[in-house]
């Protein structure tokens, strides 16, 4: 079969769409979370697994994969929100090499703000229920979600 001219959607051509789609969520919620709330979608993502971890804090390789980045581009993604005041480092008291990123109270009442206005853009954007595609999303990035 020569994939290259067929009019049928093929395993490749949904993953360039939803490449694509990828990218436009997040310039529309970047735009909006910016104006409003000084912070990207990627920040919220960070801000969100922050306040979720068990501790209050995740060591940053471990952050890194549980948004399926590198530990380098959480490093890079964590020294704005620090200098902002809404992320902090901590050192781990048991092995100096270790350290943690924690939410701050400011990164705290931010986060909660921001997810007001997430909420009301996912909305815009895909109303109603999301069940079915959220399976296929979490399968693509390696996760199992808990069954309500």
């Amino acid at each position: 079969m020569d994939i290259s001219r067929t009019t049928q959607s093929t395993p490749l051509q949904f993953c360039l769409a939803l490449a694509r789609a990828s990218a436009s969520l997040s310039r529309r919620f970047d735009g909006r979370l910016g104006t409003w709330h000084g912070i990207s979608l990627g920040d919220l993502a960070i801000l969100l697994e922050l306040r979720d971890a068990a501790d209050g804090r995740l060591r940053r390789v471990d952050l890194a994969e549980r948004l399926g980045v590198t530990a380098s581009g959480v490093t890079r993604a964590l020294i704005p929100l620090e200098k902002i005041g809404l992320v902090t480092r901590k050192a781990d008291t048991s092995d100096a090499r270790v350290s943690f990123a924690a939410l701050t109270a400011a990164g705290r009442r931010r986060l909660e703000e921001a997810l007001e206005s997430a909420h009301l853009i996912g909305e815009e954007i895909v109303p109603g229920s999301h069940d079915a595609c959220m399976d296929v999303f979490d399968r693509i990035a390696g996760r199992d979600r808990p069954r309500p």
